[in-house]
């Protein structure tokens, strides 16, 4: 595993950028291959996530081209159905190549993905989906197998808000004939941009923002150019960085409304939050105060900004209360935080925090991509020098957080 030193005490201040969407990013890269000829996906984080799913695509016979935030694609060569398993297995988001290749192949076997620990993540919504569509499906041997003679439009209702299932149902209903309806899908900023994607394609894709999504199925789609908007989740790691040291930041190259929620939250704690035109400054309290966090789908206190918003809150004055209505098992950084003096018990979905005036240098170890970012956070202001493990977790999905952090003033190595 990774690792890296952090030494407590900086008081981060300057500016710093944020780069492109993940989440944008590993759903337009399989969003690509349902098009004939080459599309170019710009401003993709240099994360090792996007890194394997180019690796992936190279492994079915397409050619990509990557390099400085670029993507060349192009899926003329693509050979097969069944991406290599042993690639599929580091990364969550290869499970959207079923939809993908469902809809322009009417068949995939994709190997049950791997990806964060942070509990059971079934893709029972995105087979209800697929099914919906006319597909059968099956699961053997861990291999999930999708095939359609013809994939024909049909109304679904999602049982639950899914990031994951509205992308995969998207990419498989793009060639359905006749119109799809979904209702109760993911809202946020990623699915408006994936939608934008597709559409400058050729797809007929409307209501992306809003709980229902109309699909037009269409015969063919051409390349396009995108450029992927600002990574919600960096920015907000980013701005509670700046809160947690009591420092002075501005989080440039960003979409302030995507971070409404953020910026509330921050606000309640008692640092002064400032947006402008495509950033926002962060100066953050001596202490921060307690307050009650509860993660929600989009536009909601999204779940991404859990980890490191928790880890602030163990230094505030008071007691404060996060609900993780997401995911079942995201808190296994507050276990690591109290060898650092943080005092946080789990009761079900809720983690009850009474906030210490000092956090003590450790050594902890992160066990998914935000737990391992708060670890370094919590770095940041402990007493003393605490060492991260598993930071190759957080490489996953942030650029070089380190070495933002380190131009900030933050006293940071890695091992």
């Amino acid at each position: 595993m990774e690792s890296v030193t952090v030494r407590g005490g900086a008081r981060l201040v300057g500016e710093v950028a944020v780069n492109g969407s993940k989440y944008v990013g590993l759903s337009a890269i399989p969003a690509a291959i349902l098009a004939r000829r080459p599309s170019v996906i710009e401003n993709l984080p240099d994360v090792s996530d996007v890194r394997v799913f180019c690796e992936i695509l190279r492994g079915m016979g397409a050619k990509v081209e990557y390099s400085s935030g670029v993507a060349v694609i192009d899926p003329k060569g693509l050979n097969s159905i069944a991406p290599p398993a042993a690639m599929v297995k580091k990364l969550r988001a290869s499970y959207y190549l079923m939809g993908a290749l469902l809809g322009r192949y009417g068949e995939a076997e994709v190997p049950l993905p791997g990806g964060d620990d942070i509990g059971p993540r079934p893709i029972d919504q995105h087979l209800k989906g697929f099914r919906a569509l006319g597909a059968e499906v099956s699961i053997e041997h861990g291999i999930v197998k999708v095939s359609a003679t013809k994939l024909l439009g049909a109304p679904i209702y999602l049982d639950v808000v899914s990031v994951g299932a509205t992308i995969n149902i998207m990419l498989a209903a793009i060639f359905a004939e006749g119109v799809t309806t979904i209702v109760n899908v993911d809202r946020g900023p990623w699915i408006i941009d994936l939608a934008n994607m597709l559409n400058a394609m050729g797809a007929r894709v409307i209501g992306a923002g809003t709980e229902t999504l109309r699909i037009q199925g269409v015969r063919e789609l051409s390349g396009c150019q995108l450029s992927i908007i600002p990574d919600q989740s960096e920015a907000a790691t980013l701005m509670i960085a700046s809160a947690i040291t009591g420092g002075d930041v501005v989080v440039k190259d960003i979409i302030p409304e995507h971070l409404d929620a953020m910026i509330a939250k921050l606000r309640e704690t008692g640092a002064v939050v400032v947006p402008g035109e495509g950033f926002v400054r962060v100066i953050g309290p001596r202490r921060p105060t307690a307050v009650n966090v509860k993660t929600l789908p989009y536009p909601g206190f999204f779940t991404d900004f859990q980890a490191p918003m928790s880890t602030m809150l163990t230094r505030a004055e008071g007691m404060s209360i996060v609900t993780e209505t997401i995911w079942d098992e995201r808190f296994k950084h507050l276990e690591e935080l109290t060898k650092m003096g943080a005092k946080a018990r789990i009761e079900g979905r809720n983690a009850i925090i009474e906030g210490v005036a000092q956090l003590s240098s450790a050594e902890v170890t992160g066990t998914d991509l935000r737990a391992s970012a708060s670890l370094v956070l919590a770095g940041l202001v402990a007493d003393g020098e605490t060492t991260v493990h598993g930071i190759d977790h957080m490489d996953r999905g942030y650029q070089r957080l380190d070495e933002k952090l380190m131009k900030l003033g933050g006293v940071i190595h890695r091992i």
